[in-house]
């Protein structure tokens, strides 16, 4: 599908199958998560990942909205919603959804945006020699994060071998194969990990990002989507043998001194959904998502602000944050949409 302006090109994004969720629980919470999220402040990869999920519950009108506003904080390099800008893809994590927008409205600004977005995405952020694109203007550094950043915006606009470039390039620094898990921070310069600590809520943006490419992949792409498939079935499997006997999971997943935290279940448990209803999971993956979904529900609070992830702003803490507001949306929209027998 063309998102329709001449000044597009060719740009396409990639279609998928949305549909609001008819689960009413679901429903309820996401109606709950929606207007608390609605209420937080929002930095760039904030307003980016709750417009993402917009897109994930069927929420259209929301997510024309969201870019509407993520255009006014445009700026001359082609990045959107810069309020206060985290690193240099931070506002590609609502790439995807900002193109839908694009395409559904026709909106030759929105369409523009999107563009210069992209552009900037391609051939202006900072990266190593190799193409592996930078998480902070500060330094050479590449995180576990990075994984839900521009990759799933490059494969959802058709960019599928960049959007593997990055995500190969980021396992390649950060995948411990001993622990099997990822660690955070990879600094280039120094070729060396800056951060080794295995952050789950890092590893919730590397299962939810690779289970994005995943469906946006082509059906010629099989082996492609098998090759990230593997990975994201090790990165689940990785934390799943340090869950917590309540569903959940440290801030650092192997050490039981941090925190505990919430959001790395609902975002593994978003991955898995998509897994299981797109069959590169084994169903017996629901058992563990279900479980995470209910710990994960346990702490929204009675103003819908799910509870007890990494806190904004500086997310060294548990408190509440707008992503915690959208992988509970994105999570509870998955759920409700796979298939479950009987």
């Amino acid at each position: 599908m063309l998102l329709g302006a001449a000044s597009l090109g060719a740009l396409q994004v990639t279609a998928y199958t949305v549909s609001t969720p008819s689960d009413s629980e679901a429903a309820s919470r996401i109606k709950k998560a929606i207007a608390a999220a609605m209420a937080l402040q929002r930095r760039d990869w904030e307003q980016g990942v709750f417009a993402q999920a917009m897109l994930e519950a069927g929420d259209r009108e929301k997510v024309i909205q969201l870019t509407r506003a993520a255009i006014v904080q445009r700026v001359p390099d082609g990045r959107l919603a810069v309020v206060v800008s985290g690193g240099p893809t931070d506002p590609a994590m609502g790439g995807e959804a900002y193109a839908r927008a694009a395409e559904w409205t026709g909106d030759a600004q929105m369409q523009q945006a999107v563009q210069g977005l992209l552009d900037w995405i391609r051939n202006k952020a900072p990266r190593s020699a190799d193409g592996v694109l930078y998480h902070v203007f500060e330094g050479p550094e590449m995180w576990s994060d990075g994984f839900h950043c521009a990759a799933p915006f490059l494969a959802a606009t058709g960019h599928y071998d960049e959007a593997l470039a990055q995500i190969d390039g980021y396992q390649k620094r950060l995948w411990n194969p001993e622990a099997k898990l990822l660690s955070h921070i990879w600094d280039e310069g120094k070729r060396e990990l800056k951060r080794k600590a295995f952050w789950g809520t890092g590893h919730g943006w590397a299962a939810a990002g690779l289970a994005r490419v995943i469906r946006s992949l082509p059906d010629v792409r099989q082996r492609d989507r098998d090759r990230l498939a593997g990975m994201a079935k090790a990165i689940v499997d990785g934390c799943l043998a340090h869950q917590r006997a309540d569903g959940l999971f440290h801030d650092v997943v192997d050490q039981t001194a941090t925190f505990v935290e919430t959001n790395l279940a609902q975002m593994l448990a978003f991955a898995m959904y998509e897994g299981v209803a797109r069959k590169w999971l084994p169903p017996g993956y629901l058992t563990h998502a279900d479980r995470m979904r209910q710990a994960a529900r346990s702490k929204m609070d009675a103003e819908g602000y799910v509870q007890g992830v990494c806190g904004a702003p500086h997310f060294d803490h548990p408190g509440i944050s707008t992503e915690g507001q959208a992988f509970c949306i994105m999570m509870e929209a998955a759920g409700a949409r796979v298939p479950r027998q009987g």
